[in-house]
């Protein structure tokens, strides 16, 4: 698109990309274990995921945790802790495995049978910026009901993609489209 946004926050608007702020809450959804990775319980559920099936065994190497059978097994039973690069090994396998894992599930339930989800776009923070050069931006509301390339996106971690999609959908909006490319924050619920 020819009129996407260059140079933001150059008089001061404060937010971030409305695809970031799609992933954050698909995140939400995804429903990640709570616990964080440096505590035992934390580890344990991460390392019991990743072991399940032979896909999420995979996609664990792929993420660089390259570790045997038997380190695993040692790490499960508390007689070895992983490094401190092993454990950001660990979350980002745990991460990729869970979005691969409910991608489908959310973008069945975000399509809803082709009714949509509707989706709540805060506009951004202008607080900042001088009086002269502020700009009414009202908060919106949209109803998206092509979820897939967004979804996918996000479950592959491909955030140009998932910027492109966005803007798909934003287009909607007509002319105003452009003022809700950056935004702080995008609500819904699956």
């Amino acid at each position: 698109m020819a009129d996407r946004t260059r140079d933001f926050g150059h008089y001061g608007a404060r937010g971030i990309k409305g695809s970031e702020a799609v992933a954050r809450q698909l995140d939400r959804l995804a429903g990640y274990v709570a616990t964080p990775v440096t505590a035992r319980r934390g580890l344990s559920a991460r390392l019991h995921y990743l072991t399940r099936t032979d896909h999420a065994r995979q996609a664990a190497r792929e993420a660089g945790l390259t570790v045997t059978d038997r380190t695993f097994k040692a790490w499960l039973d508390g007689k070895r802790r992983p490094s401190k690069k092993n454990l950001e090994r660990i979350e980002t396998a745990y991460r990729a495995v869970r979005r691969h894992n409910v991608a489908r599930y959310l973008s069945g339930r975000l399509n809803a049978a082709g009714r949509g989800t509707r989706v709540e776009i805060h506009p951004v923070n202008q607080s900042q910026v001088p009086r002269p050069r502020q700009r009414v931006v009202e908060y919106r509301a949209l109803n998206v009901r092509h979820w897939d390339a967004l979804v996918n996106a996000w479950a592959v971690a491909d955030a140009q993609a998932l910027d492109d999609a966005w803007v798909e959908q934003i287009v909607d909006l007509g002319s105003q489209w452009g003022q809700y490319e950056y935004v702080t924050n995008v609500g819904f619920a699956a």
